[in-house]
């Protein structure tokens, strides 16, 4: 009677040996970003986490939590130091407070184009290599990819065609330093002020103009409060995808390389959404009532540079052999 009986017990005892395992094995990451609704930043979040999820055979599962669902920026990045959150993505400014020369990377007009500024920032390039070690050992984080969100473009209630416009105007700022200066060189009064607030901020009047690519200036219907949008493109919006130390190291390593093919193919594809969308959302900006300030209006892109670049020297001079190595990528 026993050895009837072992057969279909040792098939019991796979099977539950079987679902511990799986139980054991499978890994859930809490994926934190400010993005809105519509904007890139959701899109490439989803169609990342689904394609690692598919690309680690369910091994790695993603939960997403979206618009500051989390906390503003200071608390995602926080969180995911102290690995309350797996992982996030932002400007890599907002690893400043643990590494600041990692803010280079949001300095305005370094890069040559947007394929140049997709290069330059690869975890594997040789800045980002030597800003990870450091993010490592200062902030228990490591950056594992990059999305490409589109070039920034000034947005205001009246034209905006030079610095002289927003002379002593309150401003909205990334609550972020190298935003603070940027914003100075602008000509402007800079004026902290996190993403979730800043339809109301622009309502009010607390801020007459903010910065930010196409995407998000639709995503988050500005046209209802500002009506002009001027094409400086001063900085290319290149977003870190960052993750706890601690949760990379508990990965297989075929886990970890699975999600870093992810998400570099997801990068290059980010590059190709804003560049095929670029010319459509001005037009439906447009459509919106807004109205679109070229060089060709009177924008004087030159001017911002000089006067933007001439403030990110003085309050960034560490910065300086960086933007020479990112000049120096192919």
């Amino acid at each position: 009677m026993k050895l009837k009986h072992r057969f279909p017990l040792t098939l019991a005892a796979a099977f539950l040996l079987g679902l511990a395992s799986a139980s054991v094995s499978a890994t859930t990451l809490r994926y934190a970003h400010v993005g809105a609704e519509g904007d890139a930043q959701t899109r490439f979040a989803s169609e990342a986490s689904a394609a690692i999820e598919e690309a680690t055979d369910g091994g790695v599962s993603i939960t997403i939590f979206p618009a500051s669902q989390l906390g503003g920026v200071a608390e995602m990045v926080d969180g995911v130091s102290l690995g309350s959150i797996s992982m996030a993505h932002h400007e890599f400014a907002s690893l400043a407070q643990s590494v600041p020369d990692i803010a280079v990377f949001n300095a305005p007009f370094i890069y040559r184009d947007a394929e140049h500024a997709l290069r330059a920032t690869d975890p594997n390039s040789p800045v980002i290599s030597e800003m990870n070690e450091q993010l490592i050992d200062e902030a228990g984080m490591r950056i594992i990819g990059r999305m490409y969100r589109g070039a920034r473009h000034i947005t205001a209630n009246f034209p905006v065609e030079s610095p002289d416009d927003l002379a002593g105007k309150p401003f909205r700022a990334v609550p972020l330093d190298i935003w603070i200066s940027m914003v100075r060189g602008f000509g402007a009064d800079p004026t902290p002020v996190e993403v979730s607030e800043l339809p109301t901020s622009l309502m009010t009047g607390l801020v007459v103009g903010q910065e930010n690519p196409l995407t998000m200036i639709r995503s988050d219907n500005l046209h209802e409060v500002q009506s002009h949008v001027s094409l400086t493109g001063h900085m290319h919006s290149i977003l870190a995808v960052f993750i706890n130390e601690n949760v990379w190291q508990s990965l297989d390593e075929e886990y970890q390389e699975a999600i870093t093919n992810v998400l570099t193919e997801k990068a290059e594809e980010s590059l190709r959404w804003a560049q095929e969308t670029e010319e459509e959302l001005i037009e439906e900006l447009t459509q919106r009532g807004m109205t679109i300030i070229t060089e060709e209006d009177g924008l004087d892109i030159d001017a911002f540079r000089e006067q933007v670049l001439a403030q990110i020297n003085r309050d960034y001079p560490n910065f300086e052999p960086y933007i020479e190595m990112i000049g120096e990528v192919e």
